[in-house]
This record gives C-alpha cells, structure tokens and sequence, in this order.
C-alpha cells in the first residue's frame, strides 16, 4: 500500500499511470469479500483516469502537476453519505434506495477539481447511526483482517476499504466519533476537522450541529493533504468558518510539545492492552520531549447521555423530510393507504432499526412538556464541556487519550444491547460536542493483531498543531513497529 507522495512518484518515474492504478482498484474490489462498496462507479473513474492519464502523456510531460492539482490521478472512495451528481446516494438505507441526486457535495467536488479519481460510493450504517456498520440496509461491512469482526461505525466502509487497499484514500463523516473509531479498528490515520471547517454541502444530515467531513488515510500527511483541499469558506453552507486553512505537516513535533492527559478517560472499562498501548506511547512522547501534563475534564461523564439528547433530537428533525411525499421511497402498500397516517406508517417502515429507535427518542426529547426537561439542558452541559476543554487548552497544546476502550469485537457482540454499543463511543463523544479537531493515529496491535488507535485533540482551528503532533506519534509508532 502506497501514500499519495509515493503513487506521485511512481507516475512521474513512469512505473504506473492513473488509468492503471484505477484498474488495480476496481479487480481489487470486485474480488473483496469486505462488502464495503455499495455502488461503484466503473466508467466514471475509467473516464476520470483515462482523461488524466492522457494528461500526464502531454499536458504535463509525464510529471505530476502537485501544486495545481495536489491529487493528481488518486483514486479515492466516497462514504455513501455524500452525494454526487448523477450517482446513487442511499445511506445505506432502503428509503433512500433508489436516490440520484442532481448534485455534487462541495468536499467531494473540490477533491476532484484537486485530480482525485471516485471510485464508488461506501457501505455505512444507515444514515450514519452505529458504531459497528451493521446497520446497514446492504448488510454490514467486514473488518480488513479479521472478517468475524466489525470495522467500527459509521464510516467502516470507509476504514475497511483503505485498510483493505480497495482504494488510496477515502472520505467519512464524524457525527460522534464515527470517523476515529473505524480508523483506530482498522488501523488508519482518521481525523475530524473543526466543526464549521469542511462544508457539509451535499452530506445528508444525521445531527446538523455535529455533523463533520474528514479524511481516512494510510498517512497523517496523506489526511492533511485531503483536509487542505476541502477545507475553507462554501457560499452553500452558512456554518463554515471564514478562518485561514493552515493544515500542512511540516515537520512533526514533539519536543516541548505540552500533552495533555485527561483522568477521566482512563476508565476501569478500558481494555489493559488498550490503556497499555496508550500509556507506553505517552512514555515515548516523554522521552522525546514533550511535556506531559495531566489534565481534567470534570463533564466527561455526562458526554454519552449528552450527546444522544442532542444527536437524537436532531435526527429526528432531520429525518423528518424523508415522508414518501417529498423525499423518500414510495411503496406500492403506501399509495394504497387510506390514511395519512397509515400511508406514513408504510413509508417509514423502510426505515432500519436502529434508526426507528433514535427517531423516536429524539421526538420524545423534543415533545412539549419535555423539551426543557431534555434538549434544553442537554444544550447547557454541552456547553460545560466545551469550557472543560478551553480550560485545559490553556495548559496544553493537544489532550491525547484512546479512541476506544476495547479493539474491534466480534459482530453480533453488541448489536442487541444499544447501551453497551452506545458507550463504544465515549472517548470520541466530547471533542464532538465541543466542535474540535480530532484524530486517529494507529499506534500499537493487540495480542490478536487488532488495531489501537491513539486520539490526539487539539483547540479549534489548530489542525496545524493536530496533524504535527499526529505525525510525531505516527512515527514514533513506525519505529517501535521497526524495531
């Protein structure tokens, strides 16, 4: 598996060319198992790859335009989330089965105004709800390595893929995690920007006020180079921040580096291999330099009943368009119903479980009588944790900590106790509920050979600092897996 810089070089020596590194992709994928691809787009990429293939022939002398087009010839892959103009959009859901939209999402546009080749849409949980991909309408997705276990959620199409070599690079979502977790199950470098950073332009909402696009790669420099590309300023999203983008690696740092530790993440549910990989990479942190400082976080035990008030309550909004009259499937029993709610009923049973249950509990959440009870105080403790944050960003330039307490589990493991499948998330929750930047970097194995990921947090708009700091773990990573 090969970084972008290399595949770069690879096409100025002459050893490769888009139009053959797009071909390997697509026999890659045709011979997973992984089911990690809902739709593939065979002769779009084809035409992508052989337009740009003829351009390095002759437009470019056989060299790769980085600066104009830093993803020049990359074949990439799109979370099903996402839409593209003319391209099935499903969510992995049956009520969105057979939707083409008329657009293109602003992040995906501006990776192939950058030269990236797409390669197909991914397999998700449905409407980007789960921590397992085992929500989805299409069946769940595999882990890369061990096919008994799940790759994490949301975006686990999006790990397995880039874990699996079924494309270079790929794009995901984090609503509460959804983004790390798969990145540290399937053992790659995963980052959610700054809310307000990437627009959300064509993503099909879940939370609107959590809701992020972010890059899942082989490389903290291959994810950095993705975020440079679709962050900024977009006309069609009224949140995104005007803040200059500043996101390059250009060199990692750990020297005086000041790492926060927060107690509250070490938790006695952690797994020991888990909390000892994240304790062994502190050490090296200490040993190179950086300052390690310990640091509180006093709400964080709130964070998972927080954030499912909030995010539920917004998906219930959300999801509320998708009626069989305006947006949705419209089967043959709901036309022949003899009641609005009888059609509704019929409409909305193409809806998955899981989704059902977060529907419903965020109407209840928001219902008269209840709102204050509920949404409302949600909102004031997520705003306490936001000021934990602050308050320890004032001693520290990142927090680090797990992205999870355990490796990936088995599936099936968890998919009927939703509690138990809710607090997978509850590392990834806070920087979430706070709007900051976040990543995934791999840094160690359990004895089983399942992935741990190590998250780094930084203060908002700082992804300079997440993505030097990501790079110094990565390698310090590199050279205990070396020796």
């Amino acid at each position: 598996m090969k970084t972008i810089r290399e595949i770069h070089d690879a096409f100025d020596a002459g050893t490769t060319s888009p139009l053959v590194l797009t071909k390997k992709y697509f026999d890659a994928i045709a011979q997973s198992r992984h089911n990690a691809f809902i739709t593939v787009c065979e002769s779009r990429a084809l035409e992508q790859a052989n337009r740009l293939t003829d351009e390095l022939k002759s437009k470019h002398g056989g060299k790769v335009p980085r600066k104009a087009q830093p993803l020049f010839g990359i074949p990439l892959a799109i979370k099903d989330v996402l839409t593209i103009d003319g391209v099935r959009t499903t969510c992995a859901s049956k009520m969105l089965e057979n939707y083409v939209p008329p657009y293109t999402a602003t992040a995906v546009k501006k990776l192939e105004d950058a030269g990236a080749i797409t390669l197909g849409k991914l397999n998700m949980d449905e409407f980007a709800m789960g921590s397992s991909n085992e929500n989805s309408a299409f069946g769940p997705v595999l882990h890369p390595t061990h096919l008994d276990r799940v790759p994490g959620g949301s975006s686990g199409g999006s790990g397995t893929a880039v874990a699996a070599d079924l494309c270079v690079a790929a794009l995901g979502t984090d609503t509460g995690g959804s983004i790390r977790l798969p990145a540290s199950f399937c053992g790659v470098v995963g980052m959610k920007p700054t809310y307000g950073r990437i627009s959300r332009y064509g993503q099909i909402a879940f939370a609107s006020s959590l809701d992020q696009i972010g890059p899942m790669c082989r490389s903290v420099e291959d994810a950095a180079l993705l975020y440079e590309v679709m962050a900024g300023v977009d006309p069609f999203d009224s949140t995104t921040a005007n803040v200059p983008v500043n996101g390059a690696v250009t060199a990692p740092i750990t020297k005086g580096l000041r790492v926060g530790v927060p107690r509250e993440y070490f938790i006695d549910g952690i797994e020991p291999e888990v909390k000892a990989a994240i304790e062994g990479m502190i050490e090296k942190l200490k040993a190179e330099g950086a300052q390690i400082v310990p640091v509180s976080l006093p709400h964080t035990p709130y964070a998972v009943a927080t954030y499912y008030i909030v995010a539920v309550s917004e998906a219930s909004s959300n999801l509320s368009r998708f009626d069989g009259v305006r947006f949705g499937v419209r089967p043959k029993e709901a036309i022949e119903a003899r009641s609005l709610s009888e059609f509704y009923k019929k409409v909305r049973a193409n809806f998955g479980t899981e989704v059902k249950r977060r529907i419903i509990l965020g109407t209840f959440a928001l219902s008269s009588g209840y709102y204050d009870a509920y949404y409302r105080r949600a909102a004031q403790v997520r705003r306490l944790m936001r000021q934990d944050f602050e308050k320890a960003f004032e001693q520290v330039d990142v927090i680090v900590s797990a992205v999870s307490p355990s490796t990936a589990f088995k599936l099936g493991e968890k998919s009927k106790d939703p509690l138990r499948m809710y607090l997978t998330d509850i590392f990834t929750i806070p920087a979430s509920l706070a709007g900051l930047p976040a990543m995934s970097v791999p840094v160690a194995e359990d004895a089983q050979g399942l992935s741990i990921g190590m998250q780094v947090i930084a203060p908002r708009f700082q992804e300079n600092v997440l993505f030097r700091a990501g790079a110094a773990i990565e390698r310090l990573a590199q050279v205990g897996v070396a020796s």
